[in-house]
């Protein structure tokens, strides 16, 4: 199984039931054998993120999104341990402010895309503006496809000048998700991470998957991919992105700048 597999380019005939949220396809069927190969990645990804800041050409958006529990945090934290701060930026978008409600739903978000040489996470994103705003009602179907279109061409615009975005869906199934919210409230150590909001919304976790199912299907192009990562395993879930932004930045090829002869004659005293 490759990367292709998991990629969506077009929304015709995508289904989330197809994709098995507990599969481990590029699992080397040992769990300390794959967070090897994952330092390995990591390592790799340092080196290559330097020479992407120094050459300040390309930009790269790495959008993650799931729910809740899916490991949107901890995929940040054991894939991206290596980079350089100095390169690499997390936005987050949390209920919009009065400020931001004021505005469009996307002002807040072209704010934070990325510039020259930076790589940005969206630690949720625009997204959630045809999510829970959908699965809630608080917006409707003739809206809502609306927004599939308006997401659409403001991808293909930050495409069109020059950003490259890598769309993560981190699919975990409900009986993962309840073990781990189980495991939040048993241990006090991890209190801080329980919210019952999390119970209250997963209520509604069939409304969720559909919506899910919509807005990837409306909004995966060839330009804008989206990735279904099976999230049930941590570690595969962290292998499998760390392996798409290697092959993400395979084909982007940076390289660093030319060198400038006349630093030769340069003497340090």
């Amino acid at each position: 199984m490759t990367l292709d597999d998991f990629r969506i380019t077009a929304g015709k005939g995508f289904k989330l039931a197809n994709f098995d949220a507990g599969g481990k396809p590029l699992s080397t069927g040992s769990k300390a054998s794959d967070e090897a190969r994952l330092g390995e990645l990591a390592q790799q990804l340092d080196a290559v993120q330097d020479v992407f800041y120094a050459e300040h050409r390309h930009k790269l958006l790495i959008v993650l999104q799931g729910m809740d529990t899916s490991g949107k945090d901890g995929t940040v934290r054991s894939v991206f341990r290596s980079f350089d701060p100095l390169g690499i930026r997390i936005a987050s978008f949390k209920s919009p402010t009065p400020e931001e409600l004021a505005r469009d739903y996307l002002w807040r978000v072209h704010a934070q895309v990325p510039r020259k040489g930076e790589i940005v996470i969206f630690n949720r994103s625009h997204y959630e503006d045809v999510l829970i705003t959908r699965v809630h009602g608080w917006i409707d179907d003739e809206e809502c496809k609306r927004r599939y279109r308006q997401i659409r061409e403001f991808e293909q615009m930050l495409v069109e000048t020059g950003t490259t975005i890598v769309k993560c869906f981190l699919h975990i199934s409900k009986d993962e998700q309840k073990q781990r919210l189980e495991q939040r409230i048993a241990d006090p150590q991890k209190h801080w991470k329980f919210d019952m909001q999390d119970l209250a919304e997963r209520k509604f976790w069939k409304e969720y998957q559909r919506a899910y199912e919509d807005a990837i299907a409306a909004t995966a192009t060839p330009q804008s991919p989206w990735y279904i990562v099976p999230a049930d395993s941590k570690s595969h879930r962290n292998l499998v992105v760390a392996d798409i932004l290697k092959t993400t930045f395979d084909q982007l090829r940076p390289d660093y700048p030319p060198p400038k002869p006349e630093l030769a004659k340069v003497v340090v005293e």
